[in-house]
């Protein structure tokens, strides 16, 4: 048997950090509101900050030169975003716009500056929390590379699974978030008429349904067999 392509990097390295360091971090936080559709921030703006998302949902985006959409990742309550600029001080890497009306806790870069100074411990988990996204990094890079169309969909339902997944009972898993064949093909990097094929002879195979707008897992075992390098 392979080995199972993992998900795409963690989207946030302050949400994988000591609970007793997470917990104080947005103390400070500026409360800011953001209505859907509305966009937080462009890839290249000034990383003056990072968001934590209280409520609604947001999407990750990168765009190519040709106006092709990569999606990243979709975040819910409890994620961090933007990141990686109050780190390293750079332009944003990636867009995100809001989904859906959303609440955020924004802490500016000053703000975390202050609070590693109280805590220089931060940093030390910081170091780990980035090896592990590089060696994850790596085998998304392999997935990518290697995965044949039909695993590179597999893995981004079951990605989503994960995040927003809800067992329903007899293995079946309900994914909480309304997603079409476009966002799942931005999603894996693939065409929407190649996810619309595979899709449907999964739905033969009675490994996916549709229930009310809502895609199934309705063989996890099986998609995991798909996803596997």
């Amino acid at each position: 048997m392979g080995v199972m392509a993992p998900n795409r990097p963690s989207p946030s390295l302050l949400s994988g950090l000591p609970e007793h360091l997470s917990a104080n971090l947005f103390t400070a936080a500026t409360p800011v509101k953001l209505a859907a559709d509305a966009v937080l921030f462009m890839a290249g703006d000034a990383g003056d900050g990072c968001y934590h998302v209280e409520d609604g949902l947001l999407k990750v985006t990168m765009m190519s030169r040709s106006g092709n959409e990569r999606i990243l990742a979709f975040l819910g309550p409890g994620a961090i975003v933007g990141e990686l600029s109050i780190i390293d001080g750079l332009p944003r890497s990636a867009s995100v716009v809001a989904v859906r009306n959303a609440a955020l806790s924004f802490l500016s870069r000053a703000a975390f500056e202050d609070f590693a100074k109280k805590h220089p411990e931060v940093y030390k988990s910081l170091v780990t929390l980035l090896a592990t996204r590089l060696r994850e990094t790596d085998a998304v890079i392999a997935a990518g590379s290697f995965l044949p169309l039909r695993g590179r969909v597999a893995c981004t339902l079951l990605e989503l699974a994960q995040d927003f997944g809800q067992d329903v009972g007899s293995g079946r898993i309900v994914i909480r978030q309304k997603i079409g064949q476009s966002d799942l093909a931005a999603m894996a990097g693939i065409a929407r008429e190649n996810v619309s094929r595979i899709l449907n002879d999964w739905k033969r195979r009675k490994l996916v349904s549709r229930l009310s707008g809502y895609y199934c897992l309705e063989n996890k075992a099986q998609l995991e067999h798909e996803a596997e390098l």
